[in-house]
């Protein structure tokens, strides 16, 4: 085991020593076999939790079934988050405490035998118990939400349906159907069931044509054969158009060589067109219907913050465009609309987006959105507009990282047209 290991563990159980006084003094009141089975559940989640990170170390994690590494890893983040809810708490009251007894062995007279600052009615809840209950709830709150949205939200899929009423539309179009899905991250997947059952529910809603904006895999390409039959059986009127996201690309893993990264994308775009999917590298398209057509403009990753690559080339998608009287931009990251597309390109009037994912994480109502990415991002989930221009941020299909999602849930977006 390496030193980093034997730190992380040490500090894991010294931290669970720490939280463990709040569980015994919330149950204290409760009978001896509550107490008991309390102290057994807590420490059984150390124990599994220190197992892991020990085995993890003797075996090679690559190697290990992709849902227990998955799973593992996500229990032991939930676990340490929510406890770390719990020790604010118990630290405030630590200090308090501390203070109080500072200041009885500073002003007691001497001989006393009791301070006054004890001296409370015996009916009030003392401050240490208010704390230490707090933070035992708090705790318990994302601990259970996060659990949660493993297990039910990560695949708990939303239609969302949009109308859009917009000048210029062709009236052939009138009431075409878009749908548009995103954040796959494939990779995240530990089977195939979740996104063959996300297939029929798209193709169920018989749209003219699906847009895919960008990340479909974590990192390679070798990612996404499980789940080409499924993919595959994407079907519209129109067909299927895609574009890259910022995890297409490989950024995020090591490689042996330029050669090898550079391989990886080919592949990835010949999955793309393997499944059918019609990818646009800084390329545009027409789509007719009933002699008249609405243009579709696919640009690589771009990105207006800085740890974001800027791939792609608005100008050199639209070489030689002759622009529709609707005309829609496949963009994966949604700074990309207010950094350059409001600014140099009023012929836009839809641009399409993902990479927020919402941060899996807030509160999505019909009138009230809230999530950390929001700090970020000030586009991150839903429609914008500004004057005839806009942008959608699907909020992805899939997840990264954390396995689920918490009120931010997966989504598959519908846009009915219709002119204004």
């Amino acid at each position: 085991m390496t030193l980093r290991i034997i730190i992380l563990i040490l500090v894991l159980i010294a931290l669970d020593f720490y939280v463990f006084q709040a569980f015994k003094f919330g149950f204290r009141n409760t009978s001896e076999s509550v107490q008991r089975v309390t102290a057994i559940v807590f420490w059984s989640m150390t124990v599994f939790c220190v197992a892991v990170l020990i085995a993890s170390r003797i075996y090679d994690w690559d190697l290990w079934p992709k849902a227990l590494k998955t799973y593992a890893g996500a229990f032991i983040f939930v676990l340490t988050f929510s406890k770390l809810f719990v020790v604010l708490f118990l630290l405030t009251d630590d200090i308090f405490r501390a203070a109080r007894w500072s200041y009885e062995k500073i002003f007691s007279s001497p001989g006393s035998t009791e301070s006054t600052v004890n001296s409370v009615p015996a009916r009030a809840i003392s401050r240490s118990d208010f704390l230490v209950r707090t933070g035992l709830v708090l705790g318990s709150l994302p601990f259970v939400s996060l659990l949660y949205g493993m297990v039910k939200g990560a695949y708990d899929y939303q239609v969302k349906k949009i109308k859009l009423s917009l000048p210029g539309l062709p009236v052939a179009f009138q009431g075409y159907k878009i749908v548009q899905i995103s954040d796959l991250h494939v990779g995240s997947f530990v089977s195939t069931e979740p996104l063959e059952e996300a297939v029929r529910i798209i193709n169920g809603l018989n749209a003219d044509v699906i847009l895919f904006t960008g990340d479909l895999v974590n990192n390679k390409s070798e990612e996404l054969e499980p789940h080409k039959p499924a993919l595959s059986a994407l079907k519209a009127k129109h067909g299927v158009f895609s574009t890259l996201g910022n995890h297409d690309y490989g950024d995020y893993v090591y490689w042996k060589s330029e050669e090898a990264k550079a391989e990886n994308l080919h592949a990835l775009i010949r999955g793309h067109k393997e499944m059918g999917w019609d990818i646009l590298m800084d390329e545009h398209r027409h789509l007719e219907k009933d002699g008249e057509k609405i243009t579709l403009i696919g640009v690589q990753n771009y990105s207006m913050h800085l740890r974001f690559p800027k791939y792609g080339s608005l100008s050199r998608a639209t070489k030689g465009i002759d622009y529709s009287g609707f005309n829609i931009l496949l963009s994966h990251d949604p700074s990309h609309w207010r950094g350059e597309v409001l600014k140099d390109f009023p012929q836009i009037h839809l641009m399409l987006a993902g990479h927020t994912h919402g941060f899996q994480f807030g509160v999505d109502l019909p009138y009230f959105k809230w999530s950390p990415v929001q700090y970020v991002y000030k586009e991150w989930a839903g429609l914008y507009s500004e004057g005839n221009q806009h942008l959608y941020v699907n909020r992805g299909l899939g997840f990264l990282g954390y396995p689920g999602r918490v009120g931010i849930l997966p989504e598959i977006t519908v846009f009915e047209l219709h002119t204004a």
